[in-house]
């Protein structure tokens, strides 16, 4: 550290990620189950991603914006998890300046663009069952493109300003980030600058995101649910809700975590019970949104089978 002007504080260079100093005694058991998690995790992902490509069947816009979800899901979960197991590993975690608002960044734009690839594969089941005749002159290849790269190139940009916001804040005194990565919450509350307004903004700006969205995600379902509850027969409702009951599955997985997590009042939760509930969002759903597209999708199912067919005989 170096001395900050005249005051007997001094700048912050680095951070110490304190991880989870309450299960000290379970380190190497968090360590092995961490690391499965993010193997898995990493390979599941890549495993859907690799059955859209191989399989032409499956070359239609609901799997093209599921390549992507899986795409994001890898580095969303990388963001967070290595670093993690090398604070396990050695037992003391630092992190530079530049490298904890690097990974604050990230985490936050992968984190925005979930939301957005979510409404987005939300609209795309509203269009396939309520307009069924006219989805393929809608959802066309170079509209299903243009979502996506919008929505990519659209958060990269907007996420920019948080965090540039966030790194001109001064650091003194205090470097132990009571978390096991580089959140906006932690990183607030550490600074000796004035960040009243910052947190509002931060905190604005998570609610536009996570509300706009999951309205968007909630009325493209009402329509589903309307349309579906039209059909006469009990086996076709069946039949067409399952063409989005994966997706339903990880929506509400998702939202139900970070509403708890971000859009709540600040001061009647503690960093402890924050860190558990990243640990489900940021760890744990990656690892499960791979199983539940495989295991409640028929087709995913079917072409997995068929690629280990050819593969065995």
């Amino acid at each position: 550290m170096k001395s900050w002007g005249t005051q007997n504080e001094s700048a912050v260079t680095e951070f110490i990620l304190l991880g989870f100093p309450e299960a000290k005694q379970l380190c190497k058991l968090l360590f092995i189950f961490f690391l499965t998690t993010y193997i898995l995790t990493v390979a599941g992902n890549l495993i859907i991603i690799s059955i859209i490509q191989v399989d032409y069947s499956l070359h239609h816009p609901m799997y093209f914006f599921l390549s992507n979800f899986a795409f994001m899901q890898i580095w969303y979960t990388t963001v967070t998890v290595p670093k993690l197991l090398y604070g396990l590993f050695v037992k003391c975690n630092t992190i530079s300046m530049g490298a904890c608002f690097a990974q604050c960044y990230f985490f936050f734009l992968l984190g925005g663009i979930e939301n957005f690839l979510l409404a987005i594969m939300a609209y795309d089941r509203y269009v396939a069952i309520c307009y069924p005749l006219r989805y393929n002159n809608i959802m066309t290849s170079s509209f299903c493109w243009k979502l996506a790269f919008g929505c990519w190139v659209g958060i990269f940009i907007g996420s920019l300003l948080p965090v540039i916001f966030l790194a001109r804040l001064k650091f003194c005194g205090e470097n132990t980030l009571n978390h096991f990565f580089c959140d906006v919450s932690p990183l607030l509350k550490l600074s000796c600058s004035d960040t009243s307004l910052l947190k509002s903004y931060f905190f604005s700006l998570m609610w536009v995101i996570v509300f706009g969205t999951l309205a968007f995600t909630l009325v493209s379902y009402i329509n589903i649910i309307s349309a579906i509850m039209k059909i006469p027969f009990t086996t076709g409702r069946q039949k067409v809700f399952s063409t989005c009951g994966s997706h339903l599955t990880v929506v509400i997985l998702y939202y139900c975590a970070i509403i708890f997590m971000y859009v709540r009042p600040r001061e009647s939760y503690s960093f402890q019970e924050d860190k558990w509930i990243s640990v489900f969002y940021s760890i744990v759903t990656p690892l499960l949104n791979p199983f539940i597209y495989c295991l409640r999708n028929k087709e995913v199912k079917n072409a997995l089978q068929k690629i280990v067919k050819i593969k065995i005989f």
